[in-house]
């Protein structure tokens, strides 16, 4: 499943050949109306050294080092099909080659819209597997939810990995941060901790964890009104 998609391949490459940690974050801000932005982040910047110096090779334990070019195309190329997809605006994308950091941002109309997102994109590259994740919010009621069911496929090939690599996504680390506008009265998941202003929820874990389903983001929010 992992080689299927164009934009994983070279930042997959680059995290089988690194033995430091890596950070995946989503950063998801929701406003009363239900409209809001999403910005999706790697970023390699606690190994931007080694890095530096892997990017001057073609290749390393059989793998092929992807270069500047190639990152940046994929990058590219992720953010203009994302300007395709119904309910999606604003797109724009940064490739920062000092501290190997990328990220892709954009609005949506309604949390509905990034669901319509994944599934296209997972039927494009032609992804048998369901949705992981979906997002929910209820206007009226002030609920915000996030559910999230992993994905046997991504279990299988990550068991797939040789145990040295395996070892690395143990060391990366998924952020989830959710924002909104009304104050949160109470959420579900006991894994994630709330901003001293009640404005935020983030869940920080690891990566591995996530995709062999040892651990839930899912979350249940109910919002002041």
């Amino acid at each position: 499943m992992f080689r299927r998609m164009r934009l994983i391949t070279p930042l997959f490459v680059l995290s089988v050949l690194l033995s430091s940690c890596f950070e995946i974050i989503e950063d998801v801000t929701v406003k009363k109306d239900g409209t809001g932005t999403m910005k999706l982040t790697v970023n390699f910047s606690q190994s931007k050294t080694k890095i530096g110096a892997m990017m001057l090779m073609d290749s390393i334990r059989g793998f092929k080092v992807p270069g500047r070019n190639e990152i940046e195309e994929q990058v590219e190329q992720a953010a203009a099909r994302l300007k395709t997809v119904k309910g999606i605006s604003n797109v724009s994308h940064t490739v920062d080659f000092n501290n190997f950091i990328a990220s892709v941002n954009f609005s949506f109309r309604n949390v509905s819209d990034v669901n319509n997102m994944v599934k296209e994109l997972l039927d494009e590259y032609n992804v048998k597997t369901k949705i992981p994740f979906a997002y929910r919010y209820d206007r009226e009621g002030a609920k915000f939810a996030r559910e999230y069911t992993p994905s046997a496929d991504a279990r299988a090939e990550f068991n797939k990995l040789a145990e040295k690599d395996k070892e690395i996504f143990r060391s990366a680390a998924y952020i989830g941060i959710l924002r909104f506008e009304n104050t949160i009265n109470s959420f579900s998941n006991k894994g994630a901790k709330m901003s001293k202003n009640q404005l935020a929820i983030m869940q920080r874990l690891p990566l591995a964890d996530l995709v062999s389903g040892k651990a839930d983001i899912s979350n249940q929010i109910q919002l002041s009104r």
